[in-house]
Protein backbone atom coordinates (compact mmCIF):
# COMPACT_ATOMS: atom_id res chain seq x y z
CA UNK A 1 0.00 0.00 0.00
CA UNK A 2 0.98 3.55 -0.77
CA UNK A 3 1.40 6.35 1.52
CA UNK A 4 -0.42 9.70 1.06
CA UNK A 5 1.41 12.22 -0.26
CA UNK A 6 2.36 15.41 1.74
CA UNK A 7 0.68 17.41 -0.58
CA UNK A 8 -2.57 15.19 -0.31
CA UNK A 9 -2.95 15.14 3.61
CA UNK A 10 -1.93 19.13 3.52
CA UNK A 11 -5.13 19.65 0.77
CA UNK A 12 -7.47 17.32 3.05
CA UNK A 13 -6.60 19.17 6.09
CA UNK A 14 -7.26 22.35 4.43
CA UNK A 15 -10.30 21.51 2.90
CA UNK A 16 -11.83 20.21 6.77
CA UNK A 17 -10.81 23.49 7.90
CA UNK A 18 -12.80 25.61 5.64
CA UNK A 19 -15.66 22.77 5.81
CA UNK A 20 -15.35 23.63 9.59
CA UNK A 21 -14.91 27.74 9.76
CA UNK A 22 -17.97 27.62 6.50
CA UNK A 23 -20.15 25.29 8.45
CA UNK A 24 -23.61 26.80 9.86
CA UNK A 25 -23.58 26.58 13.62
CA UNK A 26 -26.26 24.92 15.17
CA UNK A 27 -28.30 26.41 17.55
CA UNK A 28 -27.41 27.25 21.19
CA UNK A 29 -29.33 24.52 23.75
CA UNK A 30 -31.61 26.18 26.17
CA UNK A 31 -30.05 27.04 29.55
CA UNK A 32 -31.44 24.85 32.55
CA UNK A 33 -30.48 26.77 34.61
CA UNK A 34 -32.86 27.24 37.91
CA UNK A 35 -34.25 30.64 36.29
CA UNK A 36 -37.79 31.64 36.65
CA UNK A 37 -39.99 30.07 33.57
CA UNK A 38 -40.94 32.81 31.65
CA UNK A 39 -44.73 33.52 31.27
CA UNK A 40 -46.51 33.05 28.55
CA UNK A 41 -46.76 35.19 26.03
CA UNK A 42 -49.43 37.78 26.04
CA UNK A 43 -51.71 38.72 22.80
CA UNK A 44 -49.80 41.91 22.28
CA UNK A 45 -46.45 39.76 22.16
CA UNK A 46 -48.28 37.01 19.26
CA UNK A 47 -47.30 37.93 15.83
CA UNK A 48 -51.04 38.05 14.62
CA UNK A 49 -51.04 36.88 11.06
CA UNK A 50 -51.36 39.80 8.32
CA UNK A 51 -55.80 40.07 8.12
CA UNK A 52 -56.97 39.94 4.63
CA UNK A 53 -56.89 43.07 3.07
CA UNK A 54 -60.99 44.17 2.54
CA UNK A 55 -62.12 43.77 -0.49
CA UNK A 56 -62.91 47.18 -2.37
CA UNK A 57 -65.96 48.63 -2.32
CA UNK A 58 -67.99 47.86 -6.13
CA UNK A 59 -66.91 50.48 -8.17
CA UNK A 60 -69.80 53.01 -9.35
CA UNK A 61 -71.60 52.38 -12.22
CA UNK A 62 -69.76 53.80 -15.87
CA UNK A 63 -71.38 56.54 -17.31
CA UNK A 64 -72.23 57.30 -20.71
CA UNK A 65 -73.04 60.19 -22.69
CA UNK A 66 -75.31 58.46 -25.21
CA UNK A 67 -79.42 59.88 -23.34
CA UNK A 68 -77.60 63.34 -23.26
CA UNK A 69 -80.37 64.47 -25.59
CA UNK A 70 -83.10 62.25 -24.38
CA UNK A 71 -85.84 64.57 -24.11
CA UNK A 72 -84.44 67.39 -25.25
CA UNK A 73 -86.48 70.36 -26.27
CA UNK A 74 -84.19 70.58 -28.86
CA UNK A 75 -84.88 67.30 -30.38
CA UNK A 76 -88.32 65.73 -31.45
CA UNK A 77 -89.59 62.63 -30.18
CA UNK A 78 -88.58 60.64 -32.98
CA UNK A 79 -84.80 61.59 -32.23
CA UNK A 80 -86.43 60.26 -28.62
CA UNK A 81 -86.83 57.17 -29.73
CA UNK A 82 -83.86 56.42 -31.85
CA UNK A 83 -81.65 57.49 -28.32
CA UNK A 84 -83.72 54.63 -26.47
CA UNK A 85 -82.96 52.45 -29.56
CA UNK A 86 -79.32 53.31 -29.21
CA UNK A 87 -78.97 52.22 -25.74
CA UNK A 88 -80.29 49.13 -26.44
CA UNK A 89 -78.19 48.16 -29.28
CA UNK A 90 -75.39 49.41 -26.99
CA UNK A 91 -77.02 47.23 -24.32
CA UNK A 92 -76.98 44.55 -26.53
CA UNK A 93 -73.44 44.83 -27.93
CA UNK A 94 -71.89 45.02 -24.92
CA UNK A 95 -74.11 41.50 -23.77
CA UNK A 96 -73.99 39.81 -27.00
CA UNK A 97 -75.18 36.58 -25.40
CA UNK A 98 -78.32 38.23 -23.34
CA UNK A 99 -79.63 40.11 -26.38
CA UNK A 100 -82.21 42.67 -25.29
CA UNK A 101 -83.15 43.46 -21.80
CA UNK A 102 -86.29 41.88 -20.53
CA UNK A 103 -88.84 42.54 -18.66
CA UNK A 104 -91.01 45.78 -17.58
CA UNK A 105 -90.15 49.08 -18.41
CA UNK A 106 -88.60 49.43 -14.33
CA UNK A 107 -86.44 46.40 -15.08
CA UNK A 108 -85.43 47.19 -18.74
CA UNK A 109 -84.47 50.97 -17.60
CA UNK A 110 -82.48 49.17 -14.22
CA UNK A 111 -80.41 47.27 -16.79
CA UNK A 112 -79.95 50.35 -18.99
CA UNK A 113 -78.93 52.55 -15.84
CA UNK A 114 -76.11 50.15 -14.70
CA UNK A 115 -77.97 47.19 -12.47
CA UNK A 116 -76.12 44.75 -14.76
CA UNK A 117 -73.49 42.56 -14.38
CA UNK A 118 -70.60 45.21 -15.93
CA UNK A 119 -72.22 48.11 -13.78
CA UNK A 120 -72.25 49.90 -17.43
CA UNK A 121 -75.20 52.98 -17.09
CA UNK A 122 -75.98 53.97 -20.50
CA UNK A 123 -78.36 56.17 -19.12
CA UNK A 124 -77.66 57.96 -15.44
CA UNK A 125 -79.89 56.54 -12.76
CA UNK A 126 -80.70 60.48 -11.97
CA UNK A 127 -81.60 61.19 -15.47
CA UNK A 128 -84.82 63.57 -15.75
CA UNK A 129 -86.28 60.96 -18.05
CA UNK A 130 -85.99 58.16 -15.48
CA UNK A 131 -88.90 58.38 -12.53
CA UNK A 132 -88.03 58.87 -9.30
CA UNK A 133 -91.10 56.93 -7.68
CA UNK A 134 -91.51 54.00 -10.47
CA UNK A 135 -87.92 53.42 -12.08
CA UNK A 136 -89.45 53.85 -15.41
CA UNK A 137 -87.87 55.49 -18.82
CA UNK A 138 -89.89 58.34 -19.46
CA UNK A 139 -91.18 59.83 -22.88
CA UNK A 140 -91.29 63.89 -22.72
CA UNK A 141 -94.37 63.81 -21.80
CA UNK A 142 -93.69 62.24 -18.13
CA UNK A 143 -95.29 58.59 -19.93
CA UNK A 144 -93.52 55.63 -19.43
CA UNK A 145 -92.18 54.51 -22.89
CA UNK A 146 -93.88 50.95 -23.74
CA UNK A 147 -90.92 48.22 -24.93
CA UNK A 148 -92.10 45.06 -27.04
CA UNK A 149 -89.29 42.93 -28.10
CA UNK A 150 -89.87 41.53 -31.22
CA UNK A 151 -87.19 39.32 -30.91
CA UNK A 152 -84.02 38.81 -28.94
CA UNK A 153 -82.16 41.54 -30.60
CA UNK A 154 -85.11 43.69 -31.57
CA UNK A 155 -86.99 46.17 -29.77
CA UNK A 156 -90.11 48.56 -31.10
CA UNK A 157 -90.29 51.34 -28.62
CA UNK A 158 -94.01 53.30 -28.12
CA UNK A 159 -94.27 56.47 -26.59
CA UNK A 160 -98.17 57.72 -25.91
CA UNK A 161 -97.52 60.82 -27.48
CA UNK A 162 -99.01 64.24 -25.93
CA UNK A 163 -102.25 62.49 -24.85
CA UNK A 164 -100.48 60.31 -22.62
CA UNK A 165 -102.87 57.29 -23.72
CA UNK A 166 -101.34 54.69 -25.85
CA UNK A 167 -103.15 53.18 -28.44
CA UNK A 168 -104.34 56.51 -29.90
CA UNK A 169 -103.52 57.85 -33.23
CA UNK A 170 -100.88 60.64 -31.79
CA UNK A 171 -98.64 57.30 -30.26
CA UNK A 172 -95.17 57.61 -31.99
CA UNK A 173 -93.95 53.90 -32.55
CA UNK A 174 -90.39 53.27 -33.88
CA UNK A 175 -88.80 49.63 -34.71
CA UNK A 176 -85.51 49.67 -35.69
Amino acid sequence: MKRPTPTLVLSALILALLAWYFWPASPAPESTSASTPSAPASPSQISNPPSPIPAPPPAPAERSPLADSLNSPRTTLRADLRVVADLLDTFRTNFPRDGNPVGTNAEITAVLTGKNKLRLALIPPDHPAVSRTTGELLDRWGTPFFFHAESGTRMTLTSAGPDKKLHTPDDETFTP
